[in-house]
């Protein structure tokens, strides 16, 4: 899931580079030796500090940088489609494990139960107040709230850049039509919306790390049947896809070993022969 999260928020980026001319706009020229100073070009004129100051070296304040930075490189990253799907149909599962959702740092504490499931009605609510009062009902009022305490400014030139302000992540609600949810909810600090046939990984597993707490409406949890499928027949909305299969059907490796089953046919631990230490006289 890190790997196609990694590769996939790469296809956002737009090319950024410095100036073809950056550090090189003066009309320098070296002083040459015998004058007691490095060889590096100077600045002209007089009268000024700026005379007579090194430029064009990357070890120059005011030069070029070392090897520029060009708007052709190679930006985006393209992904294997089965892949991502994978990487969709894990997030899904671990968002349904109370301890990977928790692990998130989501507080689910008063949370009925995972997957949360609520009526279709949902879908045609229109107005925020009315969601917030749902969201709080479902025993979302602590992630919330969790959410609202972290609006810190962000360290760094990012906050001179319109991205001033960050904050956790709160729920996913994911819906089957629109009929009103998105403008309802759009504007709960935290709370984000996806329609069930588009889910999208970097919204699923933010930052890389699976486990988001998602609310579902009838609908939309009906449709992951035929979205996804199961193990024994394909997806009947995706071309050639077939769940990934699990690589052990009981992942808990401490309790196979200590089975009586395996303990059972093991030969008893063998102990080291014993070593004695060469007579020195």
């Amino acid at each position: 899931v890190r790997y196609i999260h990694t590769n996939v928020s790469k296809n956002k980026r737009q090319a950024i580079s410095v100036g073809a001319k950056v550090g090189y706009e003066t009309a320098a020229a070296s002083w040459g030796t015998g004058r007691a100073v490095a060889r590096v070009p100077r600045a002209p004129g007089g009268g000024t500090h700026r005379a007579g100051q090194g430029t064009f070296g990357n070890m120059c304040r005011g030069g070029g940088m070392f090897n520029p930075t060009k708007t052709w490189r190679r930006w985006h990253r393209r992904v294997n489609v089965t892949q991502k799907r994978h990487a969709v149909a894990t997030a899904l599962a671990a968002s349904a494990l109370p301890p990977l959702v928790m692990a998130r740092g989501h507080r689910i504490g008063e949370v009925a139960e995972l997957p949360l499931v609520v009526s279709d009605g949902v879908e045609s609510m229109t107005k925020t107040k009315q969601a917030v009062e749902t969201l709080k009902k479902l025993g979302c009022g602590e992630e919330l709230q969790r959410v609202l305490d972290s609006k810190k400014v962000r360290a760094g030139k990012g906050k001179m850049r319109n991205r001033r302000y960050t904050m956790r992540r709160g729920p996913l609600v994911v819906y089957n039509e629109d009929n009103g949810i998105v403008r309802a909810m759009r504007n709960i600090p935290g709370v984000e919306t996806a329609c069930v046939t588009r889910l999208n990984l970097l919204s699923l597993a933010p930052g890389g790390s699976f486990g988001r707490f998602v609310i579902w409406t009838q609908g939309a949890f009906k449709k992951l049947g035929e979205l996804y499928g199961t193990l024994k027949s394909g997806a009947p909305l995706k071309k050639n896809y077939h769940l990934p299969r699990a690589e052990m059907e009981n992942a808990d490796l401490d309790r196979i070993i200590n089975s009586t089953e395996v303990q059972s046919v093991l030969r008893p631990k063998l102990e080291a022969p014993k070593k004695f230490e060469m007579k020195r006289n």
